[in-house]
């Protein structure tokens, strides 16, 4: 769950310096000790203690006695740091109700210029050793914990949505911060719990969009009926932080998968009978 906004707007600067603290320790420490904090703060061994008991009630940070006493970030703190930062510079003014969640994300509405999306990546908030094997751009060695992995996730996620706007139907990116990507907030239900005036030019547009995608450079590799939204009859490619390059070695097999995916739900609720050869030529010729 996302601290709340209030609990996020009366941090004081200690709380907020030990936060960044734990941020930048933690690329060492799994636990960060309590003497590198006191450290890095220049705080009192009683001041830190102090923030840092009020921190872990907030749900921001969580304490570790084994080995030695030692603290991390927990998602709470991580957000709370990505949302001040987007706050700060603009981006963010007002954080509104849960409008979406995932295995590895949740979606909150928010207000910026206008009505906004802010989508929170937590990967690894189940199992941190299945993210790392099934995302490529997680090290298999070295120290990267979750909050690290998540911010690569949200990064990647930005720079494809950056990439294929307005070429593809996507979400308008609009800023991003560790671990939060902000984007034009879509206004429509997704693919799976709605029905379709006209199927057939529904599966045709989600085509014509991989194809778009695919010219950028850019294969989705998780695409299914639960990725795409329909905004006023027309559909919105989301959720884009495992795309893959089309010269990756294993970018047919997955272009595939995606299509193939795509074909089946259609085939499956509308009776659409679509070749899935047809589809990928269409798409890579």
């Amino acid at each position: 769950m996302v601290v709340s906004p209030e609990r996020i707007r009366g941090l004081h600067k200690y709380e907020k310096a030990i936060l960044v603290a734990l941020e930048r320790y933690m690329k060492r420490y799994e636990w960060v000790p309590l003497d590198s904090l006191m450290q890095a703060t220049a705080l009192s061994e009683s001041e830190v203690n102090y923030r840092l008991s009020r921190l872990i009630s907030w749900g921001m940070v969580r304490f570790n006695a084994v080995p030695y006493d030692g603290y991390a970030l927990v998602f709470g703190g991580y957000d709370t740091l990505a949302l001040t930062t987007l706050t700060k510079k603009g981006i963010i003014s007002a954080l509104g109700a849960k409008i979406g969640e995932g295995k590895e994300s949740v979606v909150y509405e928010a207000l910026g210029l206008g009505p906004v999306a802010i989508k929170f990546h937590r990967v690894g908030q189940r199992s941190f050793n299945t993210a790392r094997v099934n995302r490529e751009y997680i090290p298999e060695t070295g120290c990267c914990p979750w909050l690290f992995a998540s911010r690569l996730s949200a990064e990647r996620e930005y720079m494809a949505l950056c990439t294929l706007h307005p070429k593809v139907s996507v979400p308008l990116p609009i800023g991003q911060n560790r671990n939060a990507v902000v984007m034009a907030k879509i206004c429509g239900p997704g693919l799976s719990r709605c029905r379709l005036e006209d199927p057939a030019a529904t599966l045709e547009s989600i085509i014509a969009n991989v194809r778009s995608s695919y010219q950028a450079g850019i294969i989705h590799a998780d695409l299914s009926e639960f990725n795409i939204l329909m905004e006023e009859g027309k559909c919105v490619l989301i959720d884009w932080p495992q795309w893959m390059e089309t010269s990756h070695p294993n970018a047919m097999e997955i272009l595939s998968r995606d299509i193939g995916n795509i074909l089946s739900f259609f085939e499956r609720k509308y009776k659409l009978d679509y070749d899935i050869g047809e589809a990928l030529r269409c798409v890579t010729g």
